[in-house]
């Protein structure tokens, strides 16, 4: 089912996705950033997402960012799907670090349950050393390189923090370790502005947009400034063919 293929691309986007730029003129006011910790750039919170899939609402998605004891932290997402007799639940967990802005992956987990093969698996990173251990196969691999490599959940969070920290951005390029320890960069572009009306309520926002030529999909996810770049909406197309979207409907700060 297309929506199938959509979720598994979720995880990828949404969440984001992709957070802008080109915003010299733009009417939209950015928050000043004056000497901020990571503590208090993010502070930790609970978003939940309506899942619509042409425009039928199909599920929820809750992402949460926690501050550990030790001050790492716990950057979770997940999803619950349910479509005529399709069901999807997944999860993914990132334990990271942040370092002068910088996001800095130590250990990745990923659960899927529902219609169709179940999945999980889990990453351990060690990148000073240029480590990455897959724990469920007890494997370890040599990565060729590690400088600003990110899993497939902590991408998203650094681009938040560089949204934050730079609004005039227009080009985005992180590299992602996968489920099999191969790199790919992935790539957002600024798309615009847009005000858009939520479950959450009304908000203005900044666009990005993401393509795969390869596999002819479109990503646009919607970040709004006044929330602190928080991804509020995301939309997904494959071949002209609508595959997912989701929208903010609550927010808590923790």
């Amino acid at each position: 089912m297309r929506i199938c293929i959509g979720l598994t691309l979720l995880f990828l986007c949404f969440s984001l996705a992709t957070k802008a730029t080109e915003l010299k003129h733009s009417s939209i006011k950015h928050p000043q950033i004056v000497n901020k910790s990571p503590v208090k750039l993010i502070p930790a919170y609970r978003a939940i997402y309506s899942v619509l899939h042409k425009s039928d609402p199909v599920g929820q998605a809750i992402r949460e960012l926690t501050y550990l004891e030790d001050n790492s932290i716990q950057y979770h997402y997940e999803t619950d799907i349910s479509w005529l007799i399709f069901s999807d639940k997944r999860q993914e967990t990132a334990i990271v670090t942040i370092n002068q802005n910088k996001v800095i992956p130590r250990k990745y987990s990923y659960k899927r349950q529902g219609t169709g093969p179940d999945k999980s698996y889990q990453w351990q990173y060690d990148l000073l050393n240029k480590k990455a251990t897959n724990l469920k196969k007890n494997k370890q691999i040599t990565l060729n390189y590690s400088d600003g490599l990110l899993d497939k959940l902590s991408y998203h969070l650094q681009n938040r923090i560089d949204l934050i920290t730079n609004p005039e951005q227009k080009r985005f390029v992180y590299p992602v370790i996968g489920s099999k320890g191969t790199v790919k960069n992935y790539e957002y572009q600024y798309d615009g502005e847009e005000e858009l009306i939520l479950p959450y309520g009304l908000v203005k926002t900044i666009r990005l947009k993401r393509e795969v030529n390869e596999k002819k999909r479109i990503t646009y996810a919607w970040f709004a400034p006044e929330l602190n770049y928080l991804l509020v909406k995301i939309y997904q197309v494959k071949s002209g063919a609508e595959q997912f979207e989701a929208q903010l409907s609550e927010l808590e700060h923790k």
